[in-house]
């Protein structure tokens, strides 16, 4: 009787190990057979650079759903986060696998920093659920495909830091659920696309190659953070900026652009303006006290006196422009005051400034007046860019002429 209780128990447990393994094969049956060769499509394209195992899990006898970086629901994958995401990670090397676009559940794919080569795979396109495609800090080369404007669901679009080159296409401006589009420092081309996206807070195209002009109506108003420096768009912004009330950062510089700049863009909400290197002209007459922390106007064709309701900001770049008449006293009292730490004022037109050549400046500010049509009453450091010319020659200064 005992022994057959015994046995009893075994079969038992015997059956329950062929349950357990049942179990297991139909977890691995249950991804689409799609999916799982689109995931071992993608596998064959990509290794691991020396010093990262993020494949290591990869393991296609058992089920791609525990897989690192896989997020299943039911049958599909939903979300694809390729590489070890930690901060230092040695990232990829390969290539995209067409493969990517039989996924046809996935929201969201992300690629960390390596090096993987090669061109966006066109099938991208047939993601038509996909909300978030980030890859970014890669050598992806060729053009951004313009069928990715068939994503129309698509939230985040960041291809940043790669080698990307062409022009963007206009497809991309038509996305109607875009909230970040992130495409600095690659190496595009031809004219920003308007942007008819109602929710997009974040445009980031700076060092491109971009030119051309920007059409008041191609950047909605919904814009929070704006960055077109480092390349080479001209014509006026001030239409365009006139229409954003919910800018937050702002960075326009080492373009063309040109024409004023508007007052309203002083009453922004942001703590950096960066202006610099442009060709806007004519006086600049912010319509209240700036509340801006630094302020660079620098090498522009600004003209007319420094208004002093700047003398609340505390880094000031004003040189390298056309301004005329007397430093505000306000500026010099919050100089030495110490709440402005910076006050650059080279290589204009200016005639006096109110400061006891006896003043001492304090340590933490910079004062720097050469290359204006007075002697400066005050001898500070300047950058060694601003040259050695205190004054200029008196042949440019019309009040020393008379």
């Amino acid at each position: 009787m005992l022994k057959r209780r015994t046995w009893v128990a075994l079969a038992a447990v015997v059956v329950g190990f062929q349950f357990l393994g049942m179990c297991n094969l139909f977890a691995v049956a249950m991804l689409d057979p799609l999916d799982f060769l689109a995931l071992q499509s993608i596998r064959k394209g990509l290794e691991d650079l020396p010093g990262s195992n993020f494949f290591a899990s990869w393991d296609f006898t058992s089920d791609p759903c525990n897989f690192a970086g896989v997020y299943c629901d039911s049958d599909k994958v939903l979300a694809l986060n390729l590489g070890d995401p930690r901060a230092g990670s040695p990232g990829l090397t390969g290539h995209l696998d067409p493969a990517i676009g039989k996924l046809s559940a996935l929201v969201e794919f992300t690629v960390v920093p390596g090096r993987i080569i090669g061109r966006l795979p066109q099938t991208l396109s047939q993601l038509k659920n996909l909300r978030f495609l980030a890859v970014s800090r890669n050598f992806i080369s060729g053009d951004i495909p313009a069928t990715l404007g068939q994503l129309r669901v698509l939230q985040t679009l960041d291809l940043s830091y790669n080698q990307l080159a062409g022009g963007i296409p206009h497809s991309i401006g038509t996305i109607p659920a875009l909230s970040n589009v992130i495409l600095c420092h690659n190496r595009l081309s031809g004219s920003v696309p308007p942007f008819l996206s109602l929710t997009l807070t974040r445009l980031d195209l700076k060092n491109n190659d971009l030119s051309g002009s920007i059409s008041p109506s191609s950047l909605p108003p919904s814009l929070q953070y704006l960055s077109l420096s480092w390349n080479r768009l001209s014509g006026p912004v001030d239409v365009a900026l006139t229409r954003m009330n919910r800018l937050n950062y702002l960075d326009l510089s080492m373009n063309r652009f040109s024409g004023c700049i508007p007052g309203r863009v002083f009453t922004f909400p942001i703590t950096n303006l960066q202006l610099q290197r442009n060709s806007f002209t004519g006086p600049v007459q912010p319509p209240s006290e700036v509340t801006i922390k630094t302020v660079d106007l620098s090498f522009n064709r600004l003209s007319g006196q420094i208004s002093p309701l700047f003398s609340t900001v505390q880094n000031l770049y004003l040189n390298n422009n056309r301004f005329i008449g007397h430093v505000p006293a306000t500026l010099v009292e919050r100089l030495l005051a110490a709440n402005i730490q910076i006050l650059y004022l080279q290589h204009n037109y200016l005639t006096g400034i109110e400061i006891n050549p006896t003043a001492a400046i304090p340590l933490s500010s910079s004062l720097c007046l050469q290359y204006n049509c007075m002697v400066p009453p005050v001898q500070t450091p300047c950058p060694l860019k601003a040259g050695k010319q205190k004054t200029r020659p008196t042949a440019q200064c019309v009040e020393w002429k008379g």
